[in-house]
């Protein structure tokens, strides 16, 4: 049975028009661009435990940037027990945590893969990052010393903290925070655990109050008299001095000054906390997930870093806002941070041999 010809003659121009708005849609590969390279566009799925306000605004500029979406999952607890429980069917591609000790649990516990990247290699000092590539520092919390702004004193050792000349004037929040433990595990890597202990019986007897809080707790106590130094992370300050004047946290902030401390050994710098992140073990945007992580050592977001959240870049020579740059040059203490945790559990274990929380 023959065919209307006007009915070819239409379903014809039908295809070639399908076929052009196909080709309009969907442009051939035309294999001009490294096959390597991370997409232009698509997504990253970003796991992490830090406060949505402080990570977001780099995010955006991200995406600003690659037109790659970022998908964030935020999770003040429970990470760990997350990715066991979805294992191998995990969307996680980043991986951002807070603390050493937490972002090395998770490479630990095989949650994360080798990453090679010239870019995350020329930005990170190597004792800032894992051997292996498995995780890397994106900005430094430095665990500074709190003074009274008329205290005559501009140079401090974190062993001077056990100087009889503090009894009754010192500050600080529990000795089994995250901060102190890690503070205390560089202790015992700089001076073993039995001189470790005796300097905690000698920091609790100078303590001017319960050893309870927060770090800006340290700073509000001096103001109030009741203590002239104490340790406490310097992001917060910050925090305080830019904080709405007249208000208790800018009162706070104005009534001290900051000294980094350093350890008395040979080389010893002042100690540091971090942010930073890993790839996840079975990251589906693998390519993604190592164009977020560059993107964050790039000079505009490390000086979003230092600008937003009053952290310390880990990249050199990226403009720090005024308040941090106050204080001074920071000499990093070159401690391998994986040696710090090897000895967070004794530190903790030495917090409550010695009674420090009591």
């Amino acid at each position: 049975m023959s065919r209307d010809p006007r009915a070819l003659f239409l379903s014809a121009c039908a295809a070639l028009l399908l076929a052009a708005c196909n080709s309009d849609q969907a442009p051939a590969d035309t294999g001009s661009e490294d096959a390597n390279a991370p997409a232009a566009a698509g997504e990253v799925n970003l796991y992490t435990t830090r406060e949505p306000g402080l990570i977001q605004p780099l995010l955006d500029a991200f995406t600003e940037r690659s037109g790659i979406r970022v998908n964030t999952v935020f999770l003040k607890d429970g990470l760990m027990e997350r990715l066991a429980a979805e294992g191998a069917n995990s969307q996680a591609d980043v991986l951002m945590t807070v603390d050493t000790g937490n972002l090395l649990d998770v490479v630990e516990a095989g949650h994360a893969q080798p990453v090679e990247s010239e870019v995350l290699e020329a930005a990170i000092p190597a004792h800032l990052r894992g051997d292996d590539g498995q995780w890397f520092t994106l900005s430094l919390r430095d665990r500074v010393l709190y003074a009274h702004k008329d205290l005559a004193l501009d140079a401090f050792a974190y062993e001077d903290l056990a100087d009889p000349r503090w009894k009754g004037k010192v500050c600080i929040r529990s000795g089994q925070h995250p901060y102190n433990t890690s503070l205390f595990a560089a202790m015992i890597a700089h001076h073993g655990a039995e001189y470790t202990e005796q300097w905690l019986r000698g920091v609790k007897a100078n303590l001017a109050r319960k050893a309870a809080g927060g770090d800006r707790d340290v700073a509000r106590d001096i103001l109030a008299g009741i203590c002239d130094i104490g340790i406490a992370n310097a992001y917060y300050v910050g925090r305080m001095k830019n904080a709405e004047p007249g208000s208790e946290q800018h009162q706070w902030g104005e009534a001290i000054k900051v000294i980094r401390p350093v350890f008395s050994t040979d080389g010893g710098g002042t100690h540091v906390n971090i942010s930073g992140a890993a790839v996840a073990r079975h990251a589906p945007n693998r390519d993604n997930a190592v164009a977020l992580m560059e993107y964050l050592v790039s000079d505009e977001a490390q000086s979003l870093y230092a600008r937003a959240n009053y952290e310390y870049p880990v990249k050199a020579g990226v403009e720090l806002d005024p308040v941090v740059a106050s204080f001074g040059p920071l000499q990093v203490d070159a401690l391998p941070l994986t040696e710090v945790v090897r000895n967070r559990r004794e530190a903790s274990v030495l917090v409550d041999k010695v009674g420090f929380d009591n």
